[in-house]
């Protein structure tokens, strides 16, 4: 096994991981009302559900092939699909659960 093979393995592994934080976004946006969107002043849910579906496909596509077949070529696609899932889960998300009631932890007195 060569460092290259390694490199390789790590660059599947990553991507595999990428795919799913993508299917993540876009199967929360999914779930969401299309109100708490709007309500926590984001764009609407048929604008991130058209972002998170083009990510999750771009996602998909640059999966690298398996070890020893060659590489994707198309890594500045990857990048953009990582980057529109992580504004959803960091920004996004957090606004709309806040409003639509599912937001922070909560304890018997209130949150903590």
């Amino acid at each position: 096994m060569t460092v290259g093979d390694i490199q390789s393995y790590i660059v599947v592994v990553l991507s595999v991981l990428a795919l799913g934080m993508e299917i993540y976004a876009l199967v929360d946006a999914a779930r969401t009302r299309a109100d708490a969107f709007a309500a926590a002043g984001k764009l609407t849910k048929q604008k991130w559900l058209a972002i998170l579906v083009v990510a999750t496909a771009l996602g998909f596509i640059v999966l690298p092939a398996p070890v020893g077949r060659g590489d994707s070529t198309l890594g500045l696609f990857g990048i953009a699909a990582v980057v529109a899932a992580s504004v959803y889960l960091v920004d996004v998300r957090p606004a709309v659960r806040q409003i639509r009631g599912g937001g922070g932890r909560q304890g018997p007195y209130g949150p903590w």
